[in-house]
């Protein structure tokens, strides 16, 4: 009979091996993807529920019926929607494929910047700032042209 320690070690030893072990991965990763899709999903329906007690309470109460919010405040809650279904879209899209595409990401980054430019407070921020993201814009832009080209190139092989 095998000591209790001999037995404990050939069970790590298997429980370690590269198939278990990535069996195990791929099983959290599906777990980590399954509760982020669940937790965004609500941050969505309570986000989009705000916008339209928001646009309904500035709409009814408001003596003139215009907006109490600025347009530009109001385009940015639109805008956060807009970014957390894009990334609802990257997390769907991992869990069907399990491959990170980076064209969803760089687009998400994209509206992600394109939210902060609309919204850009000129009282707040310095013009360096601005010049900072219309630096990242343009290298987004031209990561998602690479990739763009680099997919057309790799569909017509």
């Amino acid at each position: 009979m095998h000591p209790p320690r001999e037995k404990l070690s050939r069970r790590l030893a298997k429980a370690v091996r590269d198939e278990n072990f990535l069996t195990v991965a791929h099983w959290l990763e599906n777990l980590a993807a399954k509760v982020l899709i669940l937790s965004l999903s609500l941050v969505i329906l309570i986000s989009l529920i705000d916008l339209v007690v928001l646009l309904g309470r500035d709409l009814l109460l408001s003596p003139t019926g215009f907006f109490a919010k600025t347009l530009i405040d109001i385009f940015g809650l639109f805008l956060n929607i807009l970014i957390a279904l894009e990334l609802l879209e990257n997390i769907t899209a991992y869990l069907k494929k399990h491959i990170v595409q980076v064209e969803l990401v760089i687009v998400t980054s994209l509206i992600a910047v394109a939210r902060k430019i609309i919204i850009f407070d000129f009282t707040k921020y310095s013009n360096l700032d601005l010049l900072a993201l219309g630096v990242a814009i343009f290298a987004l832009s031209l990561s998602y042209l690479l990739i763009k080209l680099t997919n057309r190139k790799l569909d017509q092989d």
